[in-house]
């Protein structure tokens, strides 16, 4: 398939490309003036790949390198969720355990904890361990081997678990580029026997995602090129340190933008990088990061290289179906501006560009385009009969819009647009529910908006309910009924603690609320990772971790709530302290009739109609 990515050049998806230039100021592509302007088209050759992709990054290098390691911190502060949800909107019968929350059924998420029904396996602090349901006792544990690393998350398929393992700290990347040891990490763990780790991958850069269809997992990794730029302490001039640095990167290999991974198998280690013939590029990249998806078949017992699809892009946020990916970049960085650097205008605007894949085969590139504007999360994206829906929040005109983007000739075209929904506000939440959209935009009250999305063409606004707070998560809990998640507020727009709303949606024309539960002073995880939040529909129960603190004490709990056409409470899970602290529970799961919680401290089992302790397994 990628090997086909070459095929975008033959497919009309022709961009003039811009070769190495002798002018002393390199000068970025012009930004694109509407939302189809964008293709993505394959090198002309190697040669040429590592030509513009150097013209690229000395137009857009600081004065101390690529900002942020070559993917600046955005400049907003909204909290980019670890999104994830799974509900079912019909009333079919229930499992007998809890899937992974998750946006899309048929693509899974990694987290924290997986189970099958019949085992638990979790990570946490470099360990994987295995917990039978029946005995709910440790069946097995392995040490993974992984240090300075951030929170790993697994995923799980009949007798293998692939664990991923974000990239280690820092030391810093002027003077001193990261090592291939830094970057992030990829364990097959065979579940088979005890414990054992069958294959490690090991590569370079970030970890922005990863999606499982199947027993396939594709991996999103963001690279940036292995640039040593000069140690300058004693230079504050910002023109003179961009120029040495831009000496740096015309002085940098080749293939310095090439990723490059090693693959451990018992005691046999492979090494390889990203195959030049199939890097492609947007019409505008920063040249300071690449972005490769990677393909791994979990029913093989070794990973691999991945066999990488490879983009010119700056890619964060990952959205994907049973059949598709999205890979979305958020531009809004671009605005950074340094004495002796190309001015260039702010770009509000996030890209998109969109695979499809089959089987356990890698994707193949279909269509790129840009919007206005930003994504809050994975949730601001939805695909619907082959249609892309997508909301953003647009900072120049200060309001928020969804718009329809149908695939055509290689492009993310746009074929309707319902537009000013919380002027003045942003965008907190967003759910859609197959023709049908909600969003939630806040600055003092918290307008929930009903969409009708059915004509592609002619998308509207059919609905609006005002109510004080705001949802930052939106769940569907059956046929017409949404549950929000987030803060309530005084008239003035500042929080007062957390608050669980019931939306009645079953009148497009107009939402109601049928009932809330406040936690005054209380803040969920949930609010920022749909993860942390458990929707048990055969027993209409929702869990979500909150932690209060009351000046003097505080308190972790998970909070289990009984939603018919109300919330009531149905019980509280604590873990034992840890260090004298309370346990901050993480995730919730059903398996039979017990609730299981996961915290740092370790595992509990408890009754899942009283939520009293069962078992409890200590990390």
């Amino acid at each position: 398939m990628r090997r086909h990515l070459i095929l975008c050049a033959a497919l009309a998806l022709t961009v003039p490309l811009a070769g190495c230039t002798d002018a002393p100021e390199p000068r970025p592509t012009a930004s694109p003036s509407t939302a189809t302007a964008m293709r993505l088209v394959a090198f002309d050759s190697c040669d040429q790949l590592f030509a513009d992709l150097r013209r690229a990054a000395k137009a857009s290098v600081g004065p101390y390198g690529f900002s942020g390691g070559g993917r600046p911190e955005l400049l907003d502060g909204a909290v980019r969720a670890a999104q994830g949800e799974a509900s079912r909107m019909s009333s079919d019968a229930a499992p007998a355990f809890s899937g992974t929350n998750v946006h899309e059924t048929a693509a899974d998420e990694p987290d924290l904890v997986k189970t099958d029904g019949r085992r638990i396996v979790t990570v946490s602090q470099g360990v994987l361990r295995v917990v039978d349901v029946a005995t709910r006792k440790e069946t097995g544990r392995v040490d993974l081997g992984v240090q300075n690393a951030g929170q790993l998350q697994l995923l799980l398929t009949g007798d293998s678990a692939l664990v991923l393992v974000p990239a280690g700290y820092q030391r810093g990347f002027v003077g001193n580029p990261a090592e291939i040891a830094d970057g992030p990490q990829l364990l097959l763990v065979d579940l088979s026997g005890p414990p054992t780790i069958a294959s490690r991958y090991q590569g370079e850069g970030q970890l922005v995602d990863a999606r499982m269809t199947g027993a396939t997992a594709r991996i999103v990794l963001r690279t940036t090129p292995r640039i040593q730029f000069p140690d300058l302490p004693t230079v504050s001039d910002e023109k003179q340190r961009i120029a040495k640095n831009r000496d740096a990167i015309d002085s940098a290999s080749a293939d310095a933008w090439l990723p490059r991974w090693q693959v451990t198998d018992g005691a046999v280690t492979t090494t390889g990088k990203a195959d030049c013939g199939r890097v492609s590029r947007p019409t505008e990249y920063s040249g300071g990061s690449l972005v490769s998806i990677l393909t791994f078949d979990l029913a093989r017992s070794t990973l691999g290289g991945g066999d990488p699809v490879t983009v010119a892009a700056d890619g964060d946020t990952v959205y994907a179906t049973a059949t598709s990916l999205y890979l979305a970049s958020d531009q809004r960085w671009r605005f950074e501006s340094f004495a002796g650097r190309v001015a260039r205008p702010a770009r509000e605007e996030t890209e998109l560009y969109k695979f499809t894949f089959e089987g356990n085969q890698p994707p193949v590139y279909r269509a790129a385009g840009t919007v206005p504007g930003y994504l809050i999360n994975q949730y601001a994206l939805s695909e619907w009969e082959t249609r892309l829906r997508v909301a953003t929040t647009d900072p120049k005109t200060d309001r928020s819009a969804v718009r329809v983007l149908t695939e055509q000739n290689g492009e993310l075209t746009q074929t309707g647009i319902v537009d000013g929904l919380g002027k003045g506000e942003r965008i907190y939440s967003v759910r859609f529910v197959g023709a049908r959209g909600y969003v939630v935009t806040f600055r003092q009250t918290d307008p929930l908006y009903s969409l009708d999305l059915s004509d592609p063409a002619k998308p509207a606004v059919t609905g609006e309910l005002k109510i004080t707070g705001y949802s930052a998560h939106l769940q569907p809990v059956g046929v017409d009924r949404l549950i929000g998640i987030g803060q309530e507020a005084d008239g003035d727009g500042r929080t007062q603690g957390t608050q669980v709303s019931l939306f009645d949606v079953s009148d497009p024309a107009n939402p109601r609320r049928l009932a809330r539960y406040q936690i005054p002073g209380g803040h969920s995880d949930a609010e920022y990772d749909p993860h942390a939040l458990l929707w048990w529909p055969a027993s209409n129960l929702l869990v979500t971790p909150v932690s209060t603190w009351n000046g003097r004490d505080s308190k972790s709990v998970a909070l289990g709530l009984r939603v018919t056409d109300d919330i009531q409470p149905a019980g509280e899970v604590s873990h034992p302290t840890a260090t004298g602290y309370p346990s901050m529970i993480q995730r919730s799961l059903v398996a039979g009739n017990v609730l299981w919680t996961l915290s740092d401290a370790g595992l509990q089992a408890s009754d899942l109609s009283t939520m009293t302790r069962l078992a409890w397994l200590a990390n």
